[in-house]
């Protein structure tokens, strides 16, 4: 063999050799968090007074979506609009160049008939809980005008022990699922004190009463420290993380004080998790200080995504 030949069969292997240790370390080298500024959002009526306030908000922080509840000048819930008003905010989201991710409702937010046998139901309840349905289907209409697959429900005015409400919350569940499967929308429960699913064994277990992927978790870890559960890594170990669809935080807990969460830890554990969707601040707290406590909320959760390895 020449020596030319023989010098040209040695570049050939070290050419493969290199490629393949490329190959192999490409997937270490070129992972990136997937949980990054483009997973965070924000409720625009805690953001802002009005919408354009609130739009500036997420250009300020770069923001590429947001969630919806009521418009912050009137309060009118998105989820009620007619037709033409979504249109209109839906064109005025895409002129922006924003997504909704999130379509917060009130919707079953009250005291259903029947979950307490026997006791005595608010006219206004019985009428909420009797056009259900209609406000379901606008729900979701809103949801499709505004290009969001997510809307957020409620399991009824809490009792005194909840699980003997989880038959009543099911088939009301099970009722709701065909027209969100039709609309190609998933329904979120979200765990709120104040409602019968209100922490992660709560969760955890309407969940597993409702199999259908067309039911998630809007998983708010604000709320069950209102009732006393340390969401991380207690409340968190309970949820089934494949059911996670949205998550929303609060600026107590992310914010100096005692409801204080390590959020970095958190993220972290999500990532591990494979959690794709979206990180959503909804303020809360004293009105006087909403917005100065906003800014310093989404400071803080940008700053803690950045640091994600």
């Amino acid at each position: 063999m020449n020596e030319h030949l023989l010098q040209s069969q040695i570049s050939r292997r070290s050419l493969l050799a290199g490629a393949a240790a490329l190959a192999v370390a490409a997937p270490l080298s070129a992972f990136k968090s997937r949980i990054t500024k483009a997973s965070i959002s924000a409720i625009t009526d805690e953001i802002g007074k009005t919408q354009a306030e609130a739009i500036e908000f997420a250009h300020q922080y770069g923001l590429s979506w947001i969630e919806l509840r009521n418009l912050p000048e009137s309060g009118k819930e998105f989820a009620k609009m007619t037709e033409p008003e979504l249109k209109l905010a839906a064109t005025q989201l895409a002129a922006e160049k924003l997504k909704v991710s999130f379509l917060n409702t009130s919707m079953m937010k009250f005291n259903w008939p029947g979950l307490v046998p026997g006791a005595t139901v608010r006219d206004a309840d019985q009428k909420r809980w009797d056009r259900r349905k209609d406000d379901l289907a606008n729900a979701l209409l809103a949801a499709n005008i505004l290009g969001t697959d997510k809307v957020r429900v409620f399991t009824g005015t809490r009792v005194a022990n909840p699980e003997t409400t989880y038959k009543l919350i099911v088939q009301t569940m099970e009722e709701f699922i065909p027209m969100a499967e039709k609309a190609k929308v998933h329904l979120l429960i979200e765990n709120e004190y104040s409602q019968n699913i209100g922490n992660s064994a709560e969760s955890k277990d309407i969940l597993g009463l409702l199999p259908s992927p067309t039911i998630g978790l809007n998983w708010d870890p604000g709320n069950a420290q209102e009732l006393k559960e340390t969401p991380f890594p207690d409340g968190y170990a309970l949820v089934p993380k494949n059911r996670i669809l949205n998550i929303q935080f609060k600026a107590s807990n992310i914010l100096e004080g005692k409801f204080k969460m390590d959020w970095k830890v958190v993220l972290e554990a999500l990532e591990k998790d494979n959690y794709q969707y979206r990180i959503g601040l909804e303020t809360h707290g004293d009105a006087a200080k909403r917005m100065e406590n906003a800014h310093a909320s989404m400071d803080e959760m940008t700053h803690i995504v950045g640091r994600l390895n």
